[in-house]
């Protein structure tokens, strides 16, 4: 006797898995996009952290005074140079204004990422990041 055995999966089940997949897929794609984001936050946030601890620094050897810093985003990370020493991340463009006649002493930075447009961090004197 001879048995008629098909072997395979038929074009439903194949299907239902490329359904799943998609669904799957279209759940860790905004996942994924979100996480990027928060890296880029993350960058802008560091030179922040990383540009006032080089103020501080700066206006130790300055009498008090702090450094206009004011760096184009771009791929190459550039050094502040000028007797400070800071060089910001890649993609990060960094806006300082520096207030060194009024008592005490203030300065206040814009940090932003090519990757993440409209996205600003600012940070004071005081130390607290603001605005991403």
């Amino acid at each position: 006797m001879v048995r008629n055995k098909k072997q395979g999966f038929t074009l439903i089940e194949l299907l239902i898995v490329v359904v799943i997949i998609g669904i799957l897929a279209a759940i860790a794609i905004p996942k994924f996009t979100n996480t990027k984001s928060k890296a880029y936050v993350s960058a802008m946030k560091a030179d922040l952290r990383n540009l006032a601890t080089a103020q501080e620094q700066y206006a130790a050897d300055s009498a008090g005074n702090y450094k206009d810093v004011d760096v184009t985003a771009s791929a190459s990370p550039v050094a502040i140079g000028g007797g400070m020493n800071f060089t910001p991340s890649p993609n990060v463009g960094m806006a300082t204004t520096v207030d060194n006649t009024s008592n005490p002493k203030t300065w206040t930075t814009a940090a932003t990422h090519t990757a993440a447009p409209g996205v600003t961090c600012t940070m004071e004197v005081s130390g607290v990041i603001t605005g991403c």
